[in-house]
């Protein structure tokens, strides 16, 4: 399989000099997801966990509901790149393929493989309460982070999602040059471990769009915190939600964006 981190020949200038070397540089492959021998899309990603971008994406995109769906999984590297090979249970086919015959034909806009622009900004659904949580405690987990970004402090390139709890601290990272696939490919790891992400902090290295708060409603998550700002799409999003949005998450503080409630000065409690 391709390697996650490459190592490219450069010339390095610093004034009139150059040097040569090399510097390590983050793989991107394209992925082909395959469904029972029929390829549904293509993306560009790092060549690593990908079984868990397998079930995330399909989780994402509404082709599955639970780990149980998919009944085989097989990562096979070909000439071009790499196949996601998988195979549904039945009634998930059925319904993967009415989708398919849905779209075809020259009348979708053409944003994502979507029918309408109203299917590109459709409402996220309805997170669980979850849990209540303290600054202090939301530093905590952001501060985290940097020690398990193994990747990006090989590259200095790629973006990371990751799950945090009190009692467990940072559950599990995932790295990916693509922000959305590092936060598909958290979400098939936390499905196959069928880990509630309403029980902890869903992390991001990255700004927040409106894909991305549709991702994390779809897997459940009531918490996001980002290091960079949000769109305001991205708002609009999480409030209609439930989500609370905390972005700007930086060693001196952050910024609560959506459902302020879910930030507490006082020690953090179980709320359902």
């Amino acid at each position: 399989m391709p390697d996650p981190i490459v190592r490219a020949p450069r010339v390095a200038w610093r004034g009139d000099g150059g040097l040569d070397g090399v510097r390590a540089v983050p793989g991107e492959t394209p992925i082909a997801l395959t469904y029972n021998r029929t390829t549904h899309a293509v993306m560009l990603a790092s060549p690593a966990d990908l079984e868990d971008f397998g079930y995330g994406f399909s989780l994402s995109e509404g082709i599955i509901d639970q780990a149980s769906d998919i009944l085989a999984l097989d990562i096979v590297e070909v000439p071009e790149g790499i196949e996601c090979r998988m195979d549904l249970a039945v009634d998930r086919l059925e319904a993967l393929t009415k989708r398919q015959r849905r779209l075809a034909g020259p009348s979708g806009c053409g944003l994502c493989g979507l029918d309408s622009l109203a299917a590109a900004i459709r409402p996220a659904p309805s997170v669980p309460l979850g849990r209540s949580y303290t600054p202090a405690m939301i530093q905590d987990a952001m501060r985290a982070l940097p020690a398990a970004q193994t990747l990006n402090a090989a590259t200095h390139a790629v973006h990371a999602a990751a799950f945090w709890t009190p009692e467990q601290g940072l559950f599990a990272l995932r790295e990916d040059v693509g922000r959305h696939n590092a936060l598909d490919k958290l979400s098939g790891t936390l499905l196959q471990a069928d880990v509630a992400a309403a029980e902890g902090l869903l992390l991001l290295s990255s700004r927040v769009s409106v894909e991305m708060v549709q991702k994390a409603a779809t897997l459940g998550a009531p918490v996001i915190v980002a290091i960079s700002a949000p769109t305001s799409l991205a708002i609009e999003t999480a409030d209609g939600a439930g989500i609370t949005l905390i972005c700007i998450a930086r060693s001196d503080g952050f910024e609560v964006f959506t459902h302020l409630d879910r930030v507490t000065p006082r020690m953090a409690r179980h709320v359902g």
